[in-house]
């Protein structure tokens, strides 16, 4: 799997095969309105036929189109990328189809969009934090939130017409409140927190920004609040420390250097969008699978020792995060495939998820599936998700909670998709407590 680095003045220039013959166009927004299955069937299409399909960058207002990219959608491909940072870099764009100025892309990428040394010098720092009491405690209070929302939902209901949003009632405020709870966030800033970090991650939908035809500025400023909020608790922290993450963001130190206040917003604005988005992705479009798989939801509920593998599951087959950017750092080939320095790749775990050279019937929702070696959680290398562990534990205490507290669940209605090709997100999913009525 390793990359074959040749001399520039030999190498070809790279094929860049679109796909406008198979009707494929990935950046068409558009396309991710559509039901998961027809987006497979495409992931499908493109593994076997156009591998590294080459496709041009969706135009963004008041940002410069740049000159395309490969759609990676094979698991193997997407793994080698993965494990060879050296060669398929970070720092040039993670998160973004664009090229964006630097110390944005720094900004709201985080650990995400940085590259050795850097990234590794940071990193330290912040698992540092990550300490086994600080975990326990974090761990600890995912209980009791859990608790709590799924008694706000059920009151809501019951004082209500028997219906609630899945959403906003149940997933969106599990993972708010733990990370909140972690980094002691104040609870009259945690709206804010919600509707900013829906922003930063709206893809650009209608809905959720205030102005579709220069959504940059909308991010910016949502983006700017999130960092005003974290500067000022950091400085609060330095004088009247707490026992939070805040703190101990604050305070550790690794070959004596700390993060800055910007580094420690910026890795904020990341834990936001990476543990509140994803973790409450999985949790509704998971709660959904089940709707659509009775007979898998009824097995989970009579077999609960099999919570480990329907985590993973779960994870799997909803893919919450579906892609990210790599760039290549010199000309080469990978799997017979030539590029040229310069060539942005967007590693689509979502594809990868689906492979049948690595999942067995990969379109079957099997909670029992192992080994399940998805990249939900990113694939080799040092980008894997910090807060992996974390996550799987927030979803095994939601589903098993809903289980025992919600068992009369049931979902009511189509959901309304998030128009964003990088997550996989629910905007509402309408549901229905058959005991409250």
């Amino acid at each position: 799997m390793s990359v074959d680095a040749a001399p520039q003045r030999t190498v070809p220039q790279p094929r860049r095969a679109g796909a406008e013959d198979l009707g494929i166009d990935l950046s068409d927004r558009d396309f991710w309105l559509c039901p998961p299955a027809e987006r497979h069937a495409v992931f499908d299409q493109l593994r076997q036929e156009r591998p590294f399909a080459f496709f041009a960058e969706p135009p963004i207002p008041n940002m410069e189109t740049g000159p395309g990219y490969h759609a990676v959608t094979r698991y193997a491909d997407l793994e080698a990328i993965s494990s060879q940072p050296a060669v398929f870099c970070s720092g040039s764009g993670a998160v973004s189809i664009q090229d964006v100025p630097a110390d944005l892309n720094e900004f709201y990428g985080s650990l995400i969009s940085m590259d050795d040394p850097r990234h590794a010098r940071i990193r330290r720092i912040v698992s540092k934090t990550f300490t086994p009491r600080m975990l326990e405690r974090v761990i600890g209070s995912v209980e009791g939130v859990v608790d709590d929302v799924l008694a706000a939902a059920r009151r809501k209901a019951e004082t209500g017409d028997g219906t609630i949003d899945v959403v906003a009632d149940i997933a969106a405020p599990i993972p708010l409140r733990v990370i909140c709870d972690m980094m002691g966030i104040p609870a009259e800033d945690r709206a804010m927190v919600l509707a900013k970090s829906n922003v930063i991650l709206s893809g650009g939908d209608r809905e959720l920004v205030e102005d579709e035809d220069d959504p940059l500025t909308g991010l910016l400023m949502a983006g700017i609040e999130l960092a005003g909020l974290m500067e000022r608790l950091a400085a609060e922290r330095g004088t009247s420390p707490r026992d939070d993450l805040t703190t101990a963001l604050v305070t550790t130190e690794v070959d004596g250097e700390k993060l800055s206040h910007q580094e420690i917003a910026s890795f904020f604005i990341l834990l936001l969008v990476a543990g509140n988005e994803t973790t409450r992705n999985a949790i509704s479009q998971g709660l959904l699978a089940l709707q659509e798989h009775p007979e898998q939801r009824a097995r989970w509920v009579a077999e609960p020792g099999l919570t480990r593998t329907a985590v993973e599951e779960i994870v799997r087959w909803t893919s919450p995060i579906t892609w990210m950017r790599r760039t290549a750092t010199r000309d080469g080939e990978l799997n017979g495939y030539r590029f040229a320095a310069g060539d942005k790749f967007l590693l689509f775990y979502a594809a990868a998820n689906r492979d049948p050279e690595v999942f067995a019937e990969p379109h079957r929702f099997d909670l029992a599936r192992d080994p399940n070696p998805h990249v939900g959680f990113g694939s080799k290398g040092p980008h894997f998700c910090l807060g992996a562990h974390l996550a799987r534990r927030e979803l095994a205490v939601t589903f098993r909670k809903i289980f025992e507290q919600l068992p009369d669940l049931e979902v009511t209605g189509p959901p309304a998709r998030l128009r964003s090709s990088f997550v996989n997100g629910l905007k509402r999913l309408p549901a229905r407590l058959g005991g409250a009525a």
